[in-house]
């Protein structure tokens, strides 16, 4: 297989292709790129600590620092000391906030539907089947790779 061929460039190509649509349509909200992963986190649970966030959305504290200071200046949201313990930061979507979640979230819906608008149900199953398949070859090789 030529490496034009080859499916990791294919999902590469798929992927860029998604996260450039869902950049197209988050705009509006004042949302910007990787902004998205955060604002649906907290319209699941508001008020996480920065800890939290960072160990659920895979990335490193201060990368979501320097995201979490762009969105307090836009007003997406805010910081409040924990009352339990002072030290720790907890993150709360702000009004302007809660409504670029549901935007950010009802782009996200119309993006799928659109994605897989020409699939089968059956197709969808099986398409997830083996997506769920490579994540779990993937996630068993990098634990295998870090015990060598």
């Amino acid at each position: 297989m030529s490496h034009d061929d080859s499916l990791t460039r294919l999902i590469r190509h798929v992927l860029k292709l998604h996260r450039h649509s869902v950049d197209l349509m988050i705009q509006k909200y004042d949302v910007f790129p990787g902004q998205p992963p955060l604002l649906m986190r907290l319209s699941e649970r508001d008020g996480q600590s920065q800890k939290e966030l960072a160990d659920s959305m895979l990335i490193k504290p201060p990368t979501l620092t320097v995201m979490i200071n762009r969105m307090e200046k836009t007003g997406l949201l805010e910081r409040k000391p924990d009352p339990a313990d002072q030290r720790v930061s907890r993150v709360y979507l702000t009004g302007k906030g809660r409504q670029a979640a549901a935007g950010v979230q009802e782009a996200l819906q119309v993006l799928e539907a659109e994605c897989f608008e020409h699939f089968s149900p059956e197709e969808k199953m099986l398409f997830r089947r083996l997506l769920l398949q490579v994540r779990d070859n993937l996630e068993t090789f990098q634990q295998n790779f870090k015990d060598e």
